[in-house]
Formats: C-alpha cells, sequence, structure tokens
C-alpha cells in the first residue's frame, strides 16, 4: 500500500506479508567485527552463512561444544538453508583460521566452540559416560605457545586433554567388582 497524499509525512505504511524499511535499516552495521576482519585479511569473503554459523556459536553458553550435526540442526531451526556439507566447511575453515576451537573428545566426531583469547581452558573428559569438564591453566596455554615459538610455528590452538573416569563411573566400576 503506497503512501498518498492523505497520509502523514513519516508515516511508516505496511502490510500484512511486507514491512518497508528504512534505508537506514538496510545498510550493514558500521562498527568492525574482529572474527569478519580475520576472514577478510585472510582472503575470505564473509558470506551470510559464515555470519550466521558465527552467531550461533556466539550464542552458546559457555562450555557448550556443538557437533556439525548439532550445528545443522540449529541452522535449520534459524530457517537456514546451509547444507551439513556447508556446515563441515565452514567449521573447518573457521577453525583452520583460529575462530573456533576444533575438540576431538575420543566419539568418532569433533566439536567445535568458539574460540576465546581471554578464557583459555582445556578438558577433563570421562571415557566412561562423556561428561566433560572444562579448566583452567594459563600454564598449559603458555607451555603451547613456548614450543610453537621453538619450532617457528604460528600457533592458532593449544590444546590439552585429560581423559580418565569420572567419580561417577569409577564408583559403578567398583560395585561390579
Amino acid at each position: 500500500m503506497p503512501n498518498t497524499a492523505k497520509d502523514k509525512p513519516g508515516d511508516r505504511v505496511s502490510s500484512k506479508t511486507s514491512d518497508i524499511s528504512t534505508e537506514a535499516e538496510l545498510q550493514p552495521e558500521s562498527t568492525s567485527d574482529p572474527a569478519f576482519d580475520s576472514l577478510r585479511r585472510r582472503g575470505h569473503r564473509v558470506t551470510a552463512q559464515r555470519e550466521t554459523i558465527l552467531q550461533i556459536f556466539r550464542e552458546q553458553p559457555h562450555g557448550e561444544h556443538l557437533s556439525a550435526e548439532e550445528l545443522h540442526l540449529k541452522l535449520v531451526h534459524k530457517g537456514s538453508n546451509v547444507s551439513l556439507a556447508t556446515a563441515y566447511r565452514t567449521l573447518k575453515l573457521l577453525s583452520s583460521i583460529g575462530l573456533l576451537r576444533e575438540l576431538d573428545f575420543a566419539e568418532g566426531h569433533k566439536h567445535y566452540e568458539l574460540k576465546q583469547d581471554t578464557l583459555p581452558h582445556q578438558h577433563i573428559i570421562c571415557t566412561g559416560c562423556n561428561l566433560t569438564l572444562e579448566f583452567e591453566d594459563h600454564f598449559l596455554e603458555e607451555a603451547g605457545q613456548k614450543i610453537g615459538k621453538r619450532y617457528n610455528f604460528e600457533v592458532i590452538d593449544a590444546q590439552f586433554k585429560i581423559f580418565g573416569q569420572c567419580p561417577t563411573c569409577k564408583a559403578a566400576k567398583g560395585a561390579k567388582k
């Protein structure tokens, strides 16, 4: 429904199926995003799919890890038509440039989390029930950086994982004896 002479200047006209936006609402945000800047510096485009995937990881509660399949389900729930193959490729790319951490908890598939330089953390994983706990130890992060420097590597991520039995699984195992 177009504006007519009877409409007041500045009135916003809309219908049930569409909404007319102002030009300012259509413009991309002018603030720079470090993640997108990192992609561009490395010669990659910032696509809608990559933006959506990074946003999903930013919305994850601290300590939550996603597999490619879990990410794909979240994309589908958001109405995105990103294929599982594209999700895998994007996860690999974002991990390779250090925006995501690729985690292997010995479950037959990878998990991913947003890389946060302010909270370097590691994981302790129960081999019985897959309980995964995070812990912080700056010594381990520093050791990874020093070893990388010694061999002239640019360290993207340093991971330390401990596998063992949680108290519940250890007690259950002891009860079976």
